[in-house]
């Protein structure tokens, strides 16, 4: 009786209460005048302060107690997308159970806080996306200015100068461009989850961006190869266009921090439903405290060598929001001196 309260058992229950010591009471106050009475006019009274006492509490909770607690209900059922007059009926008809009302607020309390949490969260993102978006921008966009404001006064006519001073501005409108690019890629990836999946060899797909980026890799004497022999194929469900762009962000970044004369490396394994990528550099490696925020957008690892080869700071985050739309998963070991490598998984094709 004690287990599923509800309003109705309530009211039984402190009516029951209110006629016993009631008619307690009368009979204490009989036996202390010497007035005797026979049983039936106790019974009867018990069931008179019963129902007098059920009446008042009845009316006392479903005016007092009851609407504020329809009101409760109601607006955390609201918050859950319920209907809320079918919810009022049923509190009515079927008598409302007063520990599912307790479970119900400490579950709305316990997702309205993670709900604070995840908002105040991504506003501390927003603030700081924004600031690095700025920063980003703001960097190539001064010194293109600084450029251009020296050839206007004068230096177009410096041979020193001049040529040297317009490729560097030419590199920083390609450095602006990269980051519209970047973030234009994440724009649409966020917008639009889309995948287009198609049956292709990874391996396949893999030498083709090799030959792609020969001259980015030759230019730093890197050396890309592939740890299986040419013949080997790795056929993957995914989406192509998204996968290639993972494999050249991959392959860009591991060039970008490996010393000249270095090798990237790619390496494919079968592993029961899936398909394990791994792209190796023996370069600089990176230190463990950077590892976690790898992903992030806009972080740098080494600001400056990144800038230097034309880094937006947002490939790598593209990279984890393509493999996590494809319901992968991606992960970074790396050691100082030793190198690192950056392995994820693409769906088997069947």
């Amino acid at each position: 009786m004690f287990k599923n309260l509800t309003i109705n058992k309530i009211t039984l229950i402190t009516a029951g209460l209110l006629g016993m010591i009631n008619m307690l009471f009368f009979f204490a106050l009989g036996k202390l005048s010497n007035t005797q009475l026979s049983v039936e006019y106790y019974f009867i009274f018990l069931l008179l302060c019963f129902a007098l006492s059920y009446w008042v509490v009845k009316s006392l909770l479903g005016r007092f107690v009851f609407k504020n607690i329809q009101l409760i209900y109601k607006m955390i059922r609201s918050t859950r997308q319920f209907d809320d007059n079918a919810n009022v009926k049923n509190l009515r008809e079927e008598g409302f159970d007063l520990k599912d009302l307790d479970d119900e607020v400490f579950q709305w309390a316990e997702r309205t806080k993670n709900e604070i949490t995840d908002l105040k969260e991504l506003e501390s993102y927003r603030r700081n996306y924004l600031g690095n978006v700025s920063h980003e921008l703001k960097t190539p966009i001064f010194s293109i200015q600084g450029y251009l404001h020296t050839l206007l006064e004068g230096g177009l006519y410096d041979e020193k100068i001049n040529l040297r001073y317009l490729k560097k501005a030419a590199e920083n409108t390609m450095r602006l461009e990269n980051i519209v690019k970047d973030l234009e890629a994440v724009n649409k990836l966020e917008s639009d989850a889309s995948l287009d999946l198609k049956k292709f060899d990874i391996m396949a797909l893999t030498q083709t961006i090799f030959q792609e980026l020969e001259m980015y890799s030759s230019n730093r004497d890197i050396i890309f190869e592939l740890s299986e022999p040419d013949t080997s194929t790795f056929m993957v469900l995914a989406d192509k266009d998204k996968i290639r762009q993972v494999l050249t962000n991959l392959l860009t970044n591991s060039v970008r921090y490996s010393e000249e004369g270095d090798k990237v490396t790619v390496s494919f394994h079968d592993i029961q439903d899936s398909i394990l990528v791994e792209v190796k550099d023996n370069g600089i490696g990176i230190d463990e405290k950077h590892l976690k925020h790898l992903f992030d957008r806009f972080y740098r690892v080494d600001p400056g060598r990144s800038r230097k080869f034309g880094g937006s700071g947002l490939g790598l985050s593209i990279v984890k929001h393509i493999i996590e739309v494809h319901n992968q998963t991606i992960n970074v070991r790396s050691t100082i001196g030793v190198g690192s490598t950056f392995a994820f998984t693409l769906e088997k094709a069947k």
